[in-house]
């Protein structure tokens, strides 16, 4: 914790930016930050001008009926998450992208120190993935307006609440918050 800098070691890592995502908005689906894709798409077309790595994650289930499964029309990336040539796409089976990618070895060889952390979904995969980073030394920002989140009905949580929980337990300890206005901003200064 503690830098927010737009260095050269720094990635942005976009998380389950999926169909499944999409599917679940248009289907009314209670939820925070719908606009999220937008800042996404903006926050990579930044990241792309400054010469800086995107990286993608996506989740991928074995089970046929899961709407992540590689067939189903959940599983494939958004338009605002969709890679460009010579981008990396990592893809997990596991909440945080670390176990079951390679991307802490990914991360280690470019010289990756500080990842900006966009996706969804903010109480699961976010969260996961941004509590591994910083216990295995990584600094994390968590791109708050680009992070989506969903309400959690089964423990009577409104999305809101959710989201602001989590947000509030990652800043305790994991990463800095910030909006993607202000990145964008850093990284038109930076430059390649």
């Amino acid at each position: 914790m503690g830098r927010q800098a737009v260095d050269n070691d720094t990635a942005l890592l976009i998380i389950d930016m999926q169909m499944v995502m999409q599917q679940r908005i248009e289907d009314g689906r209670p939820h925070v930050n719908g606009s999220a894709p937008t800042a996404i798409e903006a926050l990579a077309a930044a990241f792309r001008d400054a010469g800086r790595p995107v990286i993608h994650i996506r989740h991928a289930e074995a089970d046929p009926a899961s709407p992540l499964h590689p067939d189903a029309p959940g599983y494939p990336p958004m338009a605002c998450a969709r890679e460009w040539p010579g981008e990396t796409v990592l893809v997990k089976t596991t909440s945080s992208a670390f176990p079951s990618t390679s991307l802490e070895t990914h991360l280690r060889e470019r010289g990756i120190a500080h990842l900006f952390v966009v996706g969804a979904v903010a109480g699961f995969c976010v969260n996961s993935t941004v509590r591994s980073a910083s216990d295995l030394g990584f600094a994390v920002t968590v791109v708050t307006d680009a992070v989506i989140g969903f309400d959690l009905p089964s423990a009577g949580l409104d999305a809101r609440t959710v989201f602001d929980v989590t947000m509030g337990l990652l800043a305790a300890d994991f990463a800095e918050l910030r909006e993607s206005h202000a990145i964008i901003a850093d990284l038109s200064r930076a430059g390649p």
